[in-house]
């Protein structure tokens, strides 16, 4: 899946409009503000946006692959009233003030789950939000980065060729400044012609409810074994060379975090299982596995061939287990062979999802979470009725209004599955 605030995906169906050669914005309407970086500055930004008036677009740029973590380092907002402003969150890192002077104020972000938990950490979160990206699955566009949408529904285009830049580095270039300024230019306006589309196909209040629901959610709890998401682990099929990947991944995640650099940049994923893989003995072995050659990982190799030293070392006991244990379903390729019933039931239930979601044009995990489908077809309630199973879907994080959507089909499908029909 890629970024949906730079890139973009083919989540649903519905066939684009041509828009021909939209022109370019170039700059911004007022001019390239400039960058707030101490308390008068933002002082002044916040009384310029609490005399603003309605929604205030906002965005952040992070410095993904280059720093460890995902804090912003540039805040842009918008508002009308108040123009542009380009806030450096290093030097201002506290927004409470003018978290409380738009408190009023709906925000409008684009793929707003990225954002939020950066923002979130400076203390600006909003109190209602309305996601550009999350309206345009809705409405069943094919492409929903901030661009194409933008070409889409305005018929104008954003430059996009800063969006994987070291946001960082100080000073930011000017073109980039202008880049980030361009972001919150028509973000309003785009929010406005989306509300009309919106409303026209009757799902305002259901994109009134999935943006109540992005606020409401919780931050996601760390994962027991982070490791595991390691990229190409699914080639290390032993529990000592899984041993191998976990103290690597550990060593390599505290080295970044130390130094601020993104983990990859320490050591890329493929070099941790290249290295469980070979179980090198000396420092000439591990330096022979390209990754661990260059000037970084060479440094830590001392580092590195303790760390699998230490595995060699271990008890069976104290090596983690082929694969973690899950509060879910199992995998889906295994249910034909533990629960033929379940697997009929999920067959059943996947058709009719796809078959409400093709009917209201919208992807068919914005209509319901795959996960919820899986709980509800691996474990259906008791009795089997259309309460008990809107209770189920609710209880799985599902909306009314695809609980309402969904559960007459649903039941009905999972009856028949069970019968054999």
């Amino acid at each position: 899946m890629l970024n949906s605030k730079t890139g973009d995906q083919d989540p649903g169906s519905s066939p684009e409009r041509p828009t021909g050669e939209a022109p370019l914005l170039r700059e911004p309407r007022e001019g390239l503000p400039p960058v707030v970086g101490d308390a008068a500055r933002l002082e002044q930004v916040v009384e310029a946006f609490g005399a603003g008036r309605g929604p205030v677009a906002v965005d952040a740029e992070r410095a993904s692959g280059y720093r460890y973590g995902q804090r912003a380092y540039l805040v842009q907002l918008r508002r009308a009233g108040a123009g542009t402003a380009l806030i450096d969150p290093i030097p201002c890192d506290d927004l409470t003030e003018l978290n409380a002077a738009i408190a009023d104020a709906e925000m409008v972000l684009h793929a707003a789950h990225q954002d939020l938990p950066c923002l979130t950490e400076l203390h600006l979160r909003p109190a209602r939000l309305f996601d550009t990206e999350l309206a345009g699955r809705l409405l069943g566009y094919q492409r929903v980065g901030l661009g194409a949408m933008v070409e889409r529904v305005l018929g104008m285009r954003l430059a996009k060729e800063h969006s994987a830049v070291d946001w960082s580095v100080r000073p930011l270039p000017e073109d980039w400044l202008r880049y980030a300024a361009l972001d919150v230019e028509v973000l309003v306006e785009l929010r406005d012609a989306l509300e009309e589309e919106l409303a026209a196909a009757g799902k305002l209040e259901w994109a009134r409810e999935e943006f109540a629901a992005v606020l409401a959610a919780p931050p996601k709890e760390p994962r027991p074994d982070p490791w595991r998401r390691t990229s190409g682990i699914h080639r290390v099929r032993n529990q000592r060379g899984l041993g191998v990947v976990r103290e690597l991944w550990s060593e390599r995640d505290r080295i970044a975090c130390e130094r601020d650099l993104s983990p990859g940049r320490v050591v890329p994923d493929a070099g941790i299982v290249e290295a469980a893989l070979a179980m090198p003995r000396t420092a000439q072995d591990l330096a022979a596995i390209k990754p661990f050659g260059v000037r970084l990982a060479r440094r830590y190799i001392p580092v590195w061939i303790k760390a699998i030293n230490r595995v060699r070392d271990m008890s069976v006991a104290e090596l983690p287990r082929p694969s973690a244990p899950g509060d879910g379903p199992p995998p889906v390729n295994r249910w034909a062979d533990r629960d033929p019933v379940a697997a009929r039931r999920l067959e059943a239930a996947r058709s009719v999802v796809s078959s409400i979601a093709e009917r209201v044009t919208m992807p068919t995990e914005n209509l319901l979470q795959p996960d919820a489908v899986r709980r509800l077809a691996w474990a259906p309630p008791r009795p089997l009725d259309e309460a008990a199973v809107a209770q189920h879907l609710r209880g799985n994080n599902a909306r009314e209004w695809q609980v309402g959507l969904t559960t007459v089909a649903l039941t009905e499908a999972l009856q028949k599955a069970e019968k054999g029909v």
